[in-house]
């Protein structure tokens, strides 16, 4: 497992970008709901899971809006 050391006090800022896995984002998904904030996943892999997830939380009312980027 990779890992990431920090040293030293100063404080944090930056991103990390994370390969899309989809379990990790079918947990963050309705965790949005628990947020008044716009919230933006990306990296999210286009599989029929999502997809579902995507249209539960739509008919739960959230507004889902869906940005893929074009298959390489």
């Amino acid at each position: 497992m990779d890992s990431i050391l920090v040293r030293g006090n100063g404080a944090l800022s930056g991103a990390i970008p994370i390969a899309g896995a989809k379990n990790a984002c079918l947990t963050l998904m309705p965790a949005t709901l628990l947020s008044d904030e716009p919230l933006t996943l990306t990296n999210a892999p286009r599989l029929s899971d999502i997809r579902t997830m995507t249209q539960l939380l739509q008919s739960l009312g959230a507004e889902v809006a869906s940005r893929c980027a074009p298959r390489s």
